[in-house]
Parts: C-alpha cells; structure tokens; sequence
C-alpha cells in the first residue's frame, strides 16, 4: 500500500491523529511536538512526523493528512465522539494564505472515490453521526456554555440608535419611542453555506471536524444566529431547496417572518431567500431574476438573484417604500465578463421595481455575495456607479485572484443587445420611454438626428453606469492598524466578499448633479455588527467551527428610513 512502512493500527487512523491521556504518557501543553508526541502503541524509530512550528495544543487543531484516506477512519472502529475534547487534538495548516488561492472551479466531488463501504453501511453511519451530532448540538445550547466564541460587537455611528437598541432589548414598542415619527429597521446578508456545496467541496473544510460539518449540527447553530442577531430582514444565500422547504421556511416564519425564496436554475439545489418580519414591513411586490438565458452563450451560468418591494407599517407616507435585493454572483475568477452582465441585470430589475411615479427611486439595500474583493472593478462600480473597462482584463474584474492567469480581454459591449439591457443598466425599453418623455422638452434645443447619435455612441462606449448612489455598510479594514476585514474564511481562503450596500440619504451632497432629484429620500446608516481579522477567526478554528456553523460571518446593519 502506500503506506506499507507504517504499523497496520496506525494506518488505519486517517487524517485525525488521537492520542490517550495515560499516566504515563500525559502531555505538556507547552512543549514541542516532536517531544511530547505519543502514540497508543508502538511505533519504529525510523517513524517521524516533522511540523514546521511548535504550537500550543487545543482541542481544534488538526495535523496535515500524512496518513490514509478519510474514509477508512471512518468505517474502522475509532469514533471521534467516543473521545472528549481533551484527548483530541486537531492542528490547522500552518501555512494558510488569505488570497489568490481558490481553487478555479467548484468540482462536483465523485462519490465513490476511497469508497469501501456498501452504501447500506455508509447510510446507517450518516444517519448515527447525523443523530449524535444533533444530541451535541442540543445539549451545548441547553448549557449554554461553548467554549471558544468570539463575541462581535455593534459599531453605533448615532447615540438615539444605541439608546433605542437598549430599549428594544428591554420590549419596548418603536412606535412608542420618542417624538419624532422615525422608521429604523435591521438588515442581515447571510450566507449560510449549502450542504450540497460544503459536501462537493470538502477540500475548502479539511480544518474542520467531520462532526461540526453535519447538517444536523450546523442547522441549529445558523438558527440560534438569526434567533440571536434578531434582524427585520434577512438576505440568505445558498439555501439549499430541501432545508428551506422542510425546516428552514417553518422554523423563519415561527419567527414572525415572510419569506420569500428563489432556487438556482440548473442542477445545483440552492438559491436565494429574502425574510422579512410580518411587524415591520408587508410585501408590495416580488421578483426573481434568472441570468441564465438559453439564447446568450455568454450567460450559460445558474446563478440567480431576488428583489423585493417592502412597504413599512409605521411613521411613514401611505407610498414609502423600500427595495431589497439579494443575490449571489458567479464564483469564477476568470470569468468577470459573467459577474458583470449579472450585476446588470440586477441593476436593471431594481431599477424597474423602485421607480416611482416621479421619476425617482425608493431607497434601495442590495445585500449578496458578490464573489468579489473591495477595491476590485467590479467593486467600484457598485459603489461608484460608472466603470471604463476598455482594455480590462477579464480575470482583474473580480480582483479575487491577485496574478490571475490568461489576460483575454473584456469585448465591446460585454453583452450582445438582445439582452435587452443598456450600458446604463436598465432595461432598453424603459430607457427608450424615459428619454421620450424628456425628449420632448428638449426637442427645440436639439438636432433631428442628435437621438441617433447618442444611440450610435452608447453600441460602442466602453462605459457602464448606473443610477443608484450606493454606499457600503462596512469599510473593509480596521482603521486603527489596516487590517482587512474579513467574510468568509476556510482552508484555501479568508477576504471580503460580502456586502450590504445601500442609498445613503443625501447628507451634505446635494452640490453632486441630480442627487436630490433621483431618490426619493434614502437611509442612513445608523450602526452595524463589526467583522473580523482572518487571525481573529483562526483562534476559533476558521470557518465553520462549533458556534458559527457557515463558511461565511452573518452581516448586520440597522437604517433609519429618511424620507423627502
């Protein structure tokens, strides 16, 4: 075999290496591995086992798979449950790196691959694990004493807010809160992580124990989360289809939520989901997006988003109301020609449901996965609301990977005009309309063929725009040292990729041309749950761990409608 060298027991022990607390062979926490290292048995001199750092043991440190395959710990008979903590020892890589290292693309992961079970065998032991892992679960909720939890806490950037969040806490009614007639609510983008995706991807998870990676685990925790952030409204990505139609939809709406959900088109079981709670808003409308298209090779992706039209049920005017819109973006680096035609038609559905009869725009948060970096191409253009990308290459858009490989080139327009989509991100037909309309009053002042000319010019600009005046929520590094702020974190990365963007009310910017005109009103921001350092998130294990049951942290942040 290929470890033919090594005692038959010690094989057998896979990925995980577990060692007896004996009278004898108690460890020094302190003390380097190559000299506190014990095996249950007998092993040859010749048998070393380098590291590259002396490390401090903890409970979730795990050593890199020197020995056999995974499985094969699996059907033997060690089990990981029957060992406390103490006797565990699991060490991270010691050598992760934050970017530039995904993988290119999500392969499916082959079943049957170091399988030598029957699948009778294999069911009746996911089914054990399934049921012990939520019995842990359960009890450590009941305790109510999980060790390493890091607590987050909320950033307040107004006084009145951190006074009303006091007061909320203690039950009290908003509408009972103060004199002036305000609407403040609470927002949550969450991915919560698919269990069909964590499953085809276990290479991202090799720092996790198998245990914590269970469904029936990991439930539990992403409910105790939402239970515990208390949000008004939730923006969740991969939500596999199942979970939300047997627990997930159930369990949110005992809650007092509406939820509101859209499954990817293709054979991916997951999608997107918009909850609201029933007290604070009641549904105008709501409007899936699908960007796969049969007839435009270019978006041959699965990939879906969900926009939703609220209206607040307190101290507003009978017409206020507010867009939400929720999505998650291709992952592949090197296909931003991909990421940036969805954005658009993501632009182009928000645009069309918050419209108001003026004109103008209701106040828009656009919450998601992006699968993208600040700072990237495709980053400014949300936040910035124009990009030149002439001469751009396709793998920079995202800014996911530092030296990305190839440098084809964004084409001229990026999408072809059946799409129905102008540079300026809204559909065609809406713009032709618009411009209709202010084109007769500027009809005198204008050529006959000036509306050509501007149409000739759009085909061929290298320009996209958009109309929303977006802000984000977070500032992606701690100002105090630089530190990036960080979303996601496993074993091949830990950057920002997710984001809450809003249209900030205009606060002193009224000098920027048609910035009172395009919104009606807008928000601001008034705090938000503060993120993490990637060194923060390792204490803990990474991502997933015990207490936080996704790859990706929940992001929360409370508004206060404005109105004009």
């Amino acid at each position: 075999g290929r470890h033919s060298m090594l005692p038959r027991h010690v094989q057998r022990l896979g990925r995980d290496w577990i060692t007896h607390w004996n009278g004898s062979q108690i460890l020094a926490l302190n003390s380097p591995v190559s000299s506190c290292m014990r095996w249950a048995g007998h092993y040859p001199p010749w048998a070393s086992f380098p590291l590259p750092i002396s490390a401090d043991f903890s409970a979730n440190w795990r050593v890199p798979p020197f020995f056999g395959p995974w499985r094969q710990f699996q059907n033997s008979n060690w089990h990981l449950d029957n060992y406390t903590q103490s006797c565990c020892f699991h060490l991270p890589n010691s050598s992760m790196k934050s970017e530039g290292e995904e993988p290119l693309t999500k392969k499916r992961r082959l079943s049957a691959q170091d399988d030598t079970s029957t699948p009778e065998q294999q069911t009746d032991l996911s089914n054990q694990k399934e049921v012990s892992c939520l019995s842990v679960a359960q009890n450590e909720e009941k305790h109510g004493s999980k060790k390493g939890t890091i607590k987050r806490h909320w950033e307040y950037f107004c006084q009145q807010s951190k006074t009303m969040k006091i007061a909320k806490n203690k039950g009290s009614d908003q509408s009972s809160t103060g004199s002036e007639a305000t609407f403040d609510f609470t927002v949550m983008s969450y991915n919560i992580l698919s269990q069909n995706l964590l499953e085809d991807n276990s290479h991202l998870y090799k720092h996790c124990r198998q245990r914590l990676l269970f469904w029936t685990y990991r439930f539990p925790n992403i409910l105790q989360e939402i239970k515990e952030l208390d949000a008004d409204v939730l923006c969740l990505q991969e939500v596999q289809e199942d979970h939300y139609r047997t627990e997930i939809k159930s369990s949110l709406e005992s809650l007092g939520y509406h939820c509101e959900y859209k499954m990817r088109t293709g054979r991916k079981p997951d999608g997107c989901a918009i909850c609201f709670k029933t007290s604070k808003f009641s549904l105008i409308s709501s409007n899936p997006v699908e960007f796969f298209r049969r007839d435009i090779p270019l978006l041959d992706r699965d990939n879906v988003g969900l926009v939703l039209l609220l209206q607040p049920r307190f101290h507003c005017k009978a017409n206020a109301a507010i867009c939400i819109a929720n999505t998650h973006l291709l992952y592949n680096p090197r296909r931003g020609d991909i990421k940036l035609t969805q954005l658009a038609m993501l632009l182009a559905e928000i645009a069309s449901v918050a419209s108001q009869k003026d004109g103008s725009f209701c106040p828009v948060i656009i919450c998601g996965d992006f699968n993208s970096v600040p700072g990237s191409p495709l980053y400014r253009f949300i936040k910035e609301g124009k990009l030149n990308y002439e001469g751009l290459a396709i793998g920079k858009v995202s800014g996911q990977e530092q030296f990305p490989r190839g440098q084809r080139i964004l084409s001229i327009p990026i999408w072809p005009k059946k799409l129905g989509i102008s540079q300026n991100c809204v559909y065609e037909i809406k713009q032709q309309q618009k411009e209709e309309n202010t084109g007769e009053k500027l009809e005198a002042a204008k050529p006959d063929n000036a509306q050509e000319i501007v149409v000739a010019s759009e085909k061929l600009s290298s320009k996209l725009r958009h109309h929303f005046k977006l802000s984000s929520v977070y500032s992606h590094y701690f100002p105090e040292t630089g530190i990036p702020e960080v979303t996601t974190c496993h074993s091949r990365s830990a950057v920002t990729v997710d984001y809450i963007f809003y249209s900030a009310a205009n606060d002193g910017i009224a000098d920027q041309p048609g910035a009172e005109d395009s919104f009606c009103g807008g928000l601001k921001l008034l705090g938000r749950l503060a993120l993490l350092t990637e060194k923060d998130l390792w204490t803990v294990n990474g991502l997933p761990n015990e207490n936080n049951s996704s790859d990706h942290l929940p992001l929360v942040a409370e508004f206060r409608l404005i109105e004009r």
